[in-house]
């Protein structure tokens, strides 16, 4: 009852400075303005260290506390498939010194595949698209499975069923392997995992066949050899992996996964702390350390407003709860 009442005065407080800003035309957004940032900020990742989420929030962390001033500092909270993190944001003070890097897994499935403590229209305000990501099937170069096809033929085997990685339920990865399961017709069992450093590590030893996911976590270990690409869930070939086949353009055209990742804050933000976080993070986006790391690593530059931001939200959040009863989508 107290951290409910606690929540309701913040999001009174938060109310109020935005009918000041209304009511007093200049006068709200420019207190709010210069006093934010006040101290450091709390970037709040859903995933662990060493994954795609964690690389991109600490390519902005980095520029961001050029730009603010301030330090921007990532505090990883994995655990549930981000529900443990973005109910660690919905309960913060929306004032604009915690934000989260959301996937659109946890914007737009995992509410829709269980139960979660907070609602992701009223609780979460949106501020901006960061960047997006090739889905890629990798597997193990300890198992004989070299194309997609290899993996649907092993998954209709029925001495054994082929092992998929994922960060759990509402996760890209998830989707994709159940997806694929559905529309080949395979038996693949799902590991699940706290983020996609561990994954790749028992991919890479053979203990797990294979994973669909974001292309700049597996580059690392695709050059040395610790990962074999097979085929790419994403709608085009990366120019960094150019020969790879896509998967939608050789047999399977249903299979396409996009993912990306934004930036969110608290519900009950002041509109002059969303719009400073947005422009804050579109300045980012151009910097040339961030578009060089961004280039090196996979990562596609998104940017934009919040308007868009929100509406990519609801379509995929529409696009996804079809997939999802159309093929009986369940969490794992």
């Amino acid at each position: 009852m107290a951290e409910i009442t606690r929540r309701g005065m913040l999001r009174h407080l938060a109310a109020a400075m935005t009918m000041a800003a209304v009511l007093l035309p200049g006068v709200g957004a420019t207190a709010a303005e210069d006093s934010f940032p006040s101290q450091d900020i709390r970037f709040i990742n859903a995933f662990s260290p060493g994954g795609t989420s964690d690389m991109l929030g600490r390519i902005l962390a980095d520029q961001l506390s050029k730009q603010l001033g301030h330090r921007v500092v990532v505090d990883n909270r994995t655990g549930a498939g981000g529900v443990i993190a973005t109910q660690e944001l919905a309960r913060a003070a929306p004032d604009g010194h915690t934000i989260l890097l959301a996937s659109m897994g946890i914007m737009t499935i995992t509410p829709q595949l269980q139960s979660v403590p907070y609602d992701v229209e009223k609780d979460i305000t949106p501020i901006v698209k960061a960047a997006s990501v090739y889905n890629v099937l990798v597997a193990s170069p300890k198992s004989e499975i070299r194309t997609w096809q290899d993996l649907a033929r092993l998954g209709k085997d029925a001495g054994r069923s082929p092992r998929c990685a994922t960060v759990g339920a509402g996760s890209s990865q998830q989707l994709s392997c159940v997806l694929f399961a559905s529309l080949t017709g395979a038996r693949i069992d799902q590991v699940p995992y706290r983020g996609g450093a561990p994954a790749i590590l028992d991919i890479a030893a053979g203990r797990v066949e294979v994973m669909f996911g974001n292309m700049p976590e597996f580059m690392g270990q695709i050059r040395d050899g610790g990962l074999r690409p097979v085929a790419y869930g994403a709608a085009e070939a990366s120019p960094l992996l150019p020969d790879v086949p896509v998967i939608s353009k050789t047999g399977l055209p249903d299979f396409v996964i996009p993912n990306w990742f934004g930036v969110v804050m608290p519900g009950g933000a002041a509109p002059a702390v969303v719009q400073r976080w947005n422009a804050e993070i579109n300045k980012a986006l151009e910097a040339p350390e961030v578009q060089r790391r961004f280039t090196e690593n996979g990562l596609q530059r998104l940017g934009g407003t919040q308007e868009a931001f929100r509406q990519q939200i609801a379509d995929d959040h529409a696009r996804w709860g079809k997939v999802i009863r159309e093929h009986g989508i369940r969490p794992e």
